[in-house]
C-alpha cells in the first residue's frame, strides 16, 4: 500500500472546487485530516476523520505511527503559508494545490500580483509590520481573528501611512463572497468575515529613508540638542554590527532611538530591542519611531535590568552604560549568539580601557576605530570646519569565531 500522504488544497466552495480525481482519492482514502471547515465539506465520509486543532506535533506523531492511506485538506495552496510547508519538512507528501486566496483576491481586484509583497499576519504579531511594508507599492495580507482588517488599518494610521488604500475580499470562492475598496479610515471602523484577504495599494510616493539619516531629522532633547549618536559615528557603528535582514539587535542607551531606527531599516524581518532610562528621551524615541515608520520594542529602564525580556541578539550596540559597564558587558557577552558582534561607543580613554579589559575577561577579541570627524560650516562667504568629539568605536566578537 502506498502510504505517502496527499495534501490537497480546497476552496471555500468545498468539494466543487476539486477535480474529480481528487474527489475519488478522498472517497477511497482511509483517513481524512483537516480543519473543522474543510472536514465539514465531507459529512458522509466513511473513513477516520482527524480535526486539526492547536499544535501539529500530536498529529505528526499519529501520522507517523499509524500509516494509512491519508488525505490532508488545506485551504487554497497548502505550501503557501499552509500546513503543507510544515508537513513537507517532516513527512513524504504529495501536494496538489488549489487557487490561493491571494490569487483570487487580486483576480477580483483585476490587478497583477507578480510584483506584490505578500505577508501573513495569521498567528503572528503585528509588531514590525510598518518597516516591512513601508514604500511597497502593493501589499497582500493574510489576516486572522486578532489581526483583523480594522486592526491593521488602525495600526497603519498610527504610523500616518495615509498613502495606502485598501481592498478587502471576504469568503473568496464561496456563496457569500464579497469584496470592496476602502480608505484606511473606513476599514478601521468596519467588521468583516473572519475569512478575508487585505490588499494595500500605494497611491502616493513616500519618502524613503536609508542609512545615514541627518541628525536634524530626529526629534531630540531641547535645549540640550545633540544627545544622539551622530550620523557619521552611527554609520560606522552600524557597519561594524554586520546586520542582515533577520538580525536580532539590541540598542542599549538608545536615547532618541537613532541607531535602533537605522537598524530597523536593515533588519526589517528581524527584531530590534532598545532600552533607555530617561523618560523624556523615551518620548522622543517614540516620536521618531512614528516618523521613520519603524516599529521595535523600546522599554524604559537602566540596563542591565530589563534585558532579560529581550530575545538573544545577533548584534548589540552599546551607546551608553550609565555607570554599569561591567554588568552590561558581562551580560551582553553571555547572551550574544555565536558569531555575533558587540559595538560600544566610548568617549573617554578610561571607558575605553575598562571596556577592553571586560571584553578580554569574557574571551572576546576587540578592534578599535578612533573616529575624528569634522563638518564643514559656512563663515561669511568662506568655509571652515567644526570638529565633533572624538569617539572610540570598539568592536568585540567571541574569539571562537576565528578558530578553525
Amino acid at each position: 500500500m502506498n502510504t505517502k500522504i496527499k495534501v490537497i488544497g480546497i476552496g471555500d466552495d468545498g468539494e466543487d472546487s476539486l477535480l474529480p480525481l481528487y474527489q475519488s482519492w478522498i472517497k477511497n482514502s482511509e483517513r481524512l485530516v483537516g480543519g473543522e471547515r474543510q472536514l465539514s465539506f465531507f459529512p458522509h465520509y466513511e473513513g477516520e476523520k482527524i480535526t486539526i486543532q492547536g499544535g501539529l506535533s500530536t498529529l505528526l506523531t499519529k501520522l507517523k505511527e499509524e500509516p494509512k492511506d491519508t488525505i490532508v485538506l488545506a485551504s487554497g495552496d497548502p505550501l503557501f503559508y499552509g500546513i503543507g510547508r510544515y508537513l513537507s519538512t517532516k513527512l513524504e507528501i504529495e501536494t496538489y494545490p488549489n487557487i490561493s486566496s491571494i490569487q483570487l483576491a487580486f483576480a477580483r481586484l483585476n490587478e497583477s500580483w507578480n510584483d506584490a509583497y505578500v505577508i501573513s499576519l495569521h498567528g503572528r504579531k503585528i509588531q514590525g509590520f510598518a518597516q516591512k511594508i513601508h514604500g511597497k507599492k502593493k501589499v497582500a495580507i493574510l489576516t486572522d481573528k486578532t489581526n483583523t482588517p480594522a486592526t491593521i488599518a488602525q495600526y497603519l494610521l498610527s504610523f500616518n501611512m495615509h498613502e495606502y488604500t485598501a481592498f478587502v475580499a471576504e469568503n473568496l470562492g464561496g456563496e457569500t463572497e464579497h469584496y470592496q475598496s476602502l480608505t484606511l479610515e473606513e476599514m478601521a471602523t468596519r467588521d468583516f468575515s473572519p475569512l478575508n484577504v487585505v490588499i494595500l495599494q500605494q497611491m502616493n510616493e513616500v519618502k524613503q529613508w536609508t542609512i545615514g539619516i541627518d541628525d536634524e531629522e530626529f526629534y531630540q532633547r531641547k535645549p540640550e540638542k545633540g544627545l544622539l549618536t551622530k550620523k557619521e559615528i552611527r554609520t560606522l557603528s552600524l557597519s561594524e554590527l554586520k546586520l542582515h535582514e533577520k538580525s536580532v539587535v539590541w540598542d542599549i542607551g538608545t536615547c532618541t532611538g537613532s541607531v535602533a531606527i537605522e537598524a530597523c531599516l536593515v533588519a526589517k524581518e528581524g527584531h530590534v530591542f532598545a532600552i533607555e532610562k530617561n523618560t523624556y528621551d523615551i518620548e522622543n524615541c517614540r516620536q521618531n519611531m512614528k516618523k521613520f515608520r519603524t516599529d521595535f520594542t523600546v522599554v524604559q529602564g537602566k540596563a542591565p535590568e530589563g534585558l532579560d525580556e529581550f530575545l538573544d541578539p545577533d548584534s548589540i550596540f552599546i551607546g551608553g552604560t550609565a555607570g554599569s559597564m561591567a554588568d552590561i558587558i558581562t551580560l551582553c557577552c553571555t547572551r550574544l549568539k555565536p558569531n555575533g558582534r558587540i559595538v560600544l561607543n566610548a568617549v573617554t580613554i578610561e571607558n575605553l580601557s575598562q571596556a577592553l579589559e571586560l571584553f578580554k575577561s569574557n574571551n572576546f577579541e576587540t578592534k578599535i576605530t578612533l573616529a575624528q570627524v569634522s563638518r564643514s560650516k559656512p563663515i561669511l562667504n568662506l568655509t571652515r570646519f567644526d570638529a565633533l568629539n572624538p569617539i572610540y568605536i570598539i568592536t568585540a566578537k567571541h574569539i571562537k569565531e576565528n578558530e578553525s
